[in-house]
């Protein structure tokens, strides 16, 4: 299996060189050169199986040739060691519960997984390899706590100033060793324009080597299929056609599930929910994909305004928008609207939803509305507790804390104030080597 970039301007690669560089040369993502499918058997027996015995059968089947199934074995079960339940909350309404990992984010699986797999790919090289993340929030606390204290790997994490959540930041800000936080006078866009015109500095890759922990890095979105096929096994045996809406931002997490679907996962429809950053949703209505400023919202790990794997998914769909339409449906909701969203579930219900979950739910409540012989899954990507104060506030409520993140708060935060210019970052990497 090689790897070539969406932007066609440079040679196709190994799994490990993708991992490593992060970002092509020609600023392009990489995308496997071929997508697999997996045997009709796996599917027909899928509801019988764990959740890292289908991880392990899906990334042994796209990754062959690679690395060994039994490489592949150590770093599956080691990434996927929480559990990933659906949780029926109403009907034919189903919340997939991605935030059981140790940051509580949907992010824990990806990161994990990709630090595993590039410390395999490091472990015998002498050289110093620093990993460079944007966050809007979820990103870089799974990011770090997936590499702390991986021997040779440097973490350099760049946040928005004032724009992610006090338990967000503390768990970007709290943990030292080889993680370091830069907080960036500016919005995450700022963050991910810094972090690319790294990658694309020649002086700068000569001095050190980079790469990425975004979902721009094929390692963070391979693993991202994962929970999309261990979702279905748990309402396979309701005979229905399955439509997964998942809250988007910079799409990475949309993008896993077209990968499986592309490897044989029978999803009848997928839902790309937004908040007021809506620019996949106003691409699908008007055909023009206007990349624009982000706008702060409480749902504040959806708000990027140029999202970087819209160019995977469009590789995905030859660029065709009437192919993109067919399986895509996008929604977008206001921050009252999401805050009504979250009032409703739990009065009716009883469930609470975080600001991000929340819009996945209202846009697959809008869908089944005129398609109630599907079964609809949304992705609810991280703890309330995360987003204690604005959950809090909405449901009136007291949420419970999770014990790791009550004792991040205690800690002190511990970061390095920058603004948006890029030759401050460049100086402090250089200074770094």
């Amino acid at each position: 299996m090689s790897f070539y970039s969406t932007n066609k301007q440079t040679p196709v690669v190994s799994l490990k060189e993708a991992v490593v560089k992060g970002l092509a040369d020609d600023n392009g993502l990489f995308m496997p050169s071929q997508i697999p499918q997996l045997p009709a058997s796996f599917f027909e027996n899928i509801e019988q199986l764990s959740l890292s015995e289908i991880s392990l059968e899906v990334a042994a089947t796209l990754l062959k040739d690679e690395i060994s199934k039994e490489e592949l074995r150590t770093i599956v079960e080691d990434s996927m060691n929480f559990e990933i339940p659906v949780v029926n909350v109403h009907d034919n309404i189903y919340s997939l519960e991605l935030f059981h990992g140790p940051t509580h984010a949907f992010k824990d699986v990806g990161a994990r997984f990709m630090a595993r797999l590039l410390a395999h790919f490091t472990q015998e090289s002498k050289k110093q390899l620093t990993v460079l993340v944007a966050t809007s929030g979820d990103t870089g606390s799974a990011v770090a706590a997936g590499f702390l204290g991986v021997p040779n790997i440097n973490v350099v994490i760049l946040y928005p100033s004032g724009k992610v959540s006090d338990i967000q930041e503390k768990q970007l800000t709290t943990l030292g060793q080889n993680i370091t936080a830069l907080e960036i006078d500016g919005t995450f866009d700022d963050c991910q324009y810094l972090v690319k015109k790294a990658f694309l500095d020649k002086e700068l890759n000569q001095k050190m080597q980079l790469t990425s922990a975004n979902s721009i890095n094929i390692a963070r979105l391979i693993p991202q299929s994962f929970y999309y096929h261990y979702a279905y096994s748990q309402v396979k045996a309701q005979g229905k056609p399955v439509v997964f809406a998942t809250p988007s931002g910079n799409f990475g997490n949309i993008t896993g599930g077209l990968l499986a679907k592309r490897m044989g996962l029978p999803i009848h429809k997928f839902i790309a929910a937004t908040n007021r950053n809506d620019i996949v949703p106003a691409y699908l209505q008007s055909g023009h994909f206007i990349p624009r400023p982000s706008e702060h919202t409480i749902s504040n790990a959806m708000d990027v305004g140029n999202p970087s794997n819209f160019a995977r998914m469009m590789d995905m769909y030859d660029n065709s928008l009437e192919k993109i339409r067919e399986e895509i449906i996008g929604y977008r909701f206001t921050d009252e609207e999401t805050r009504q969203l979250m009032q409703e579930v739990y009065q009716q219900f009883g469930y609470t939803l975080d600001p991000h979950g929340a819009i996945g739910y209202g846009a697959l409540k809008d869908y089944l509305k005129d398609n109630q012989e599907l079964t609809g899954i949304f992705l609810e990507t991280a703890h309330p507790a995360k987003f204690i104060d604005v959950v809090e506030e909405t449901i009136n409520k007291k949420i419970e804390i999770p014990a790791n993140l009550k004792r991040l708060l205690e800690k002190k935060k511990e970061s390095i104030k920058m603004s948006i210019e890029y030759e401050g970052l460049k100086n402090f990497l250089l200074a770094k080597v």
